[in-house]
């Protein structure tokens, strides 16, 4: 994955993880999205689970699921910081 897709990629996967459970600023968003990338692919790896679409909408399931991880831990370990 180049790149721009990456970026992409995590534009679209942090945003919609983070109109699930609450996001942490739009550029926070993004880092998450593209960190949660890397987090989704070894969750994906380690339990030996393949995406059932390929291509970029198959990276943006990984990643989502990575950023979804992400933010939820983010939001466990935040002191003062409930779910909505």
């Amino acid at each position: 994955m180049d790149l721009l897709t990456w970026i992409v990629v995590g534009i679209i996967a942090g945003l919609i993880a983070s109109a699930i459970v609450g996001g942490i600023g739009l550029v926070g968003d993004i880092v998450v999205g593209m960190v949660g990338a890397l987090v989704g692919g070894w969750i994906f790896s380690a339990l030996r689970i393949a995406t059932p679409i390929g291509g970029v909408a198959g990276n943006i399931v990984v990643a989502f699921v990575g950023a979804l991880v992400l933010l939820v831990l983010f939001r466990f370990l935040k002191p003062g910081r409930r779910f909505a």
